[in-house]
């Protein structure tokens, strides 16, 4: 690329933002989309040329993985824990890692450990008769599984409090930060060796099960990401005209801003969503799917200005829903749509922030597939943010604020105390 093309080639008008959810959300979306293309057009491209650069490196990275599939070719990651306890992963693991944007971590926990926690947490939900009195899914998302239930709003059981803040939790969350640009301009993003324990559900999925999944979608945010003004620097090259320079492992600009309030939203900042198996599962179960792509975000974020997309759409993006990947408007990075491999329990899985995942469906479900969703989440401005209400949650036993308000565990007395916690346990909720 010429020099030309690695910087804009004109001062750039400033970008309307809304760092509250905008009350006329047509006429907001209607407006940003003036402004960002009338920004890149002062830039020296237009917004088909700025879209064709990404268009053509997805449409590359699609090809090479959709060969290597039809090859039986492993196309996830796959890295022992062992080796990252080590510090012995290889350079080309490592570089596999970021360009496929996903990894499953081998032997995370031992498989006793992991399916010792998973009789545990039946005896946790079971003991305070959480079937008796479970009232529903708590949101319109996850209650589309079709399962009674299959995500359980359990948050503080022992077992998921000792997942969240074991070493060996830690150290894999802190060689996944690492693979993020964490520091830039002088300012320390976030801190790769420090996690906010972002508390999250548990999912149970027994034999014979018939599950309708979930389809392809996002979990960054929603219209914020076009809205807010740190999103607008986060994602600047792609609307300044220097959309080479787009880098989807760069957290600058991402880990102070608000994100628009909703019942599908994530308070944190994460650099990988994740879970750890407490149940071994075969890859045709009704398993996690990626487009390993995490480059694939800026087709996502510039396919809504082109002009077949009527002016206050977005692609189907709006608040209070999750960010949909459709096959009308995002058919070329879906075709990359993979499962992961087999597993075992006590294996982790783990995708970029920012990738297209689904859940497939699944009938008649041979074998159990039980997972404790535990995140990489680090510590930042944002996630400090969010740790004062998920202080107040543990210590009242209630749901998170990010999740629906059902607050099961309140009156449990055998809900994980505060005496339990370590030092990275006090360390992610801030208390020290």
């Amino acid at each position: 690329m010429s020099d030309q093309r690695a910087r804009p080639s004109a001062r750039l008008p400033a970008l309307p933002h809304w760092e509250q959810t905008p009350a006329d959300l047509p006429g907001a979306i209607r407006q940003i989309k003036t402004a960002l293309r009338a920004r890149i057009a002062v830039s020296g491209r237009t917004v088909e040329e700025v879209f064709a650069v990404v268009e053509q490196k997805v449409r590359a990275e699609v090809g090479e993985i959709t060969a290597a599939r039809e090859r039986g070719e492993a196309i996830w990651p796959v890295i022992d824990y062992a080796d990252i306890e080590a510090g012995t992963v290889p350079a080309a693991a490592r570089a596999w890692l970021r360009r496929r944007g996903c990894v499953v971590v081998r032997g995370h926990f031992g498989r006793e450990q992991a399916l010792r926690w998973d009789r545990d947490i039946v005896d946790y939900v079971e003991s305070n008769r959480f079937f008796e009195n479970y009232r529903g899914p708590g949101d319109d998302f996850f209650g589309s599984v079709g399962s009674k239930p299959e995500i359980y709003p359990i948050y503080w059981s022992p077992a998921q409090m000792q997942a969240r803040q074991s070493d060996r939790m830690a150290r894999v969350q802190a060689f996944l930060n690492g693979q993020w640009r964490h520091e830039s301009g002088g300012v320390a993003w976030f801190d790769p060796g420090r996690d906010s324990l972002y508390p999250d559900r548990i999912r149970r999925r027994p034999p014979g099960t018939d599950s309708a999944g979930l389809g392809s979608h996002l979990d960054p945010g929603s219209l914020d990401l076009w809205m807010t003004e740190d999103y607008q620097e986060a994602f600047r090259h792609l609307f300044d005209g220097t959309v080479e320079r787009y880098d989807p492992w760069d957290a600058a600009h991402r880990t102070a801003g608000p994100q628009y309030p909703g019942t599908t939203m994530c308070s944190a900042f994460r650099t990988f969503q994740g879970w750890t198996a407490l149940s071994d599962m075969a890859h045709d179960q009704g398993v996690l799917h990626t487009v390993p792509i995490p480059g694939a975000m800026a087709y996502l974020m510039l396919r809504p200005l082109l002009a077949d997309v009527p002016d206050d759409d977005m692609c189907g993006v709006t608040v209070n829903q999750v960010f949909p990947a459709s096959q009308k408007w995002h058919a070329l990075p879906l075709e990359a749509l993979t499962g992961i491999p087999d597993v075992r329990a006590g294996d982790s899985v783990w995708w970029h922030c920012d990738m297209i995942h689904s859940v497939a469906p699944v009938r008649n479900q041979r074998g159990w597939g039980n997972v404790m969703y535990i995140p990489a989440a680090p510590w930042c401005p944002r996630n400090q943010r969010y740790a004062a209400s998920v202080r107040e949650a543990f210590r009242t036993g209630s749901s998170p604020t990010d999740f629906p308000a059902e607050h099961y565990e309140r009156a449990w007395a055998n809900r994980f105390q505060p005496g339990g916690l370590n030092e990275t346990g006090r360390s992610g909720l801030g208390l020290r």
